[in-house]
């Protein structure tokens, strides 16, 4: 049994998503950041960063945070979605650490400067507007001759499609980049994306462009 420290966010979909899709039994735990929830004592004990996702594998006694961190120790544990040697383990890395190092973030600061704090910041709207659509762009290209990231549907997929899943957050029209609708919509069809979106509550179906 794992217990999932979450709240409603990209990073922390990403994680209850896979949970779902690794079948792995685990138990919610509601940390409402926009009530501070993270800074208790309580889960500063678990996550002295202050950040949401974290998990407690009870098998294994192990205590983790970083969402990308938390998808690698799954499928290494479980053996799958992410292939044990070759080229796809290398490529399927190589995504995780694209979305990890540069969709997430960057996407992050567009839901602060395009949609949260629209009209404030003019320079840095243009700048997180301009490299949000150069990521939607690599995304585009990636997926233009293959249906997912590396190989078959992986962790790598899985850590990105949740920030996707804010498009509208990101001023971002799913139309203009065709290849990453068709994944988006695609991997939103699966049971345990349903699921996993849906965690710790449900806020409203999956957005569809």
């Amino acid at each position: 049994m794992i217990d999932l420290y979450t709240w409603i966010t990209p990073n922390g979909l990403k994680v209850a998503i896979a949970l779902e899709e690794f079948g792995v039994p685990y138990r919610i735990h509601s940390i409402d950041i926009t009530k501070g929830e993270q800074f208790g004592a309580s889960y500063l004990d678990i996550n002295p960063g202050g950040k949401i996702p974290a998990i407690i594998d009870n098998e294994t006694g192990i205590k983790l945070t970083e969402s990308s961190a938390i998808l690698l120790y799954l499928a290494e544990k479980t053996g799958t979605y992410l292939p044990h040697k070759g080229v796809l383990r290398v490529q399927t890395l190589e995504w995780l650490m694209w979305q990890t190092g540069g969709l997430g973030p960057t996407l992050g600061h567009a839901h602060h400067f395009l949609t949260y704090h629209e009209g404030e910041a003019p320079f840095a709207e243009d700048l997180f507007r301009n490299d949000t659509r150069r990521l939607y762009g690599t995304l585009d290209a990636r997926l233009a001759d293959r249906p997912y990231l590396a190989g078959n549907y992986s962790i790598a997929d899985m850590a990105a499609w949740p920030w996707v899943s804010r498009f509208t957050r990101h001023k971002i029209d799913l139309n203009d980049y065709p290849h990453v609708k068709r994944w988006y919509l695609h991997i939103a069809e699966r049971e345990a994306v349903q699921r996993g979106y849906r965690v710790p509550h449900f806020t409203g179906a999956v957005p569809l462009p």
